[in-house]
């Protein structure tokens, strides 16, 4: 098992299921359910923005399914946290670098940890400033 990100013909999830119906409709529903006020706190970084300038990483892919080849999108809310484009491509950067992320812990451990150690970094940059 590995939780990095894989490139080519072997990323279904990348080249299908992210550009799916039910991913839209899917992610919809948790920006409706997560912004009242219409803006939301990226998990990464904290700086608050609109649902537009973010997305949303899977810290379980429990949920993504494909049936009969169609997608079908059960993740749970706490399935998914909410990061700027570039703050989420840094949390997959440690994912893919750190050898115990990447193959010796869950989807879910490897991401949460990767979260804890990236606030700390983009925390120290926002202090230095």
């Amino acid at each position: 098992m590995t939780n990095q990100r894989r490139t080519g013909l072997k990323n279904l999830y990348r080249e299908e299921f992210l550009r799916s119906p039910a991913w839209f409709a899917r992610r919809n529903r948790w920006f409706r359910d997560h912004t009242a006020t219409g803006a939301l706190p990226c998990a990464a970084c904290g700086v608050v923005t609109v649902k537009d300038e973010l997305e949303l990483h899977h810290r379980d892919y429990e949920g993504v399914r494909i049936t009969q080849g169609v997608w079908q999108a059960w993740e749970d809310d706490d399935d998914l946290v909410a990061l700027h484009p570039h703050c989420h491509e840094l949390l997959h950067r440690l994912i893919d670098r750190d050898v115990v992320l990447a193959r010796h812990r869950t989807r879910r451990d490897a991401s949460d940890h990767a979260l804890r150690a990236l606030q700390l970094k983009l925390h120290d940059v926002q202090a230095a400033s």
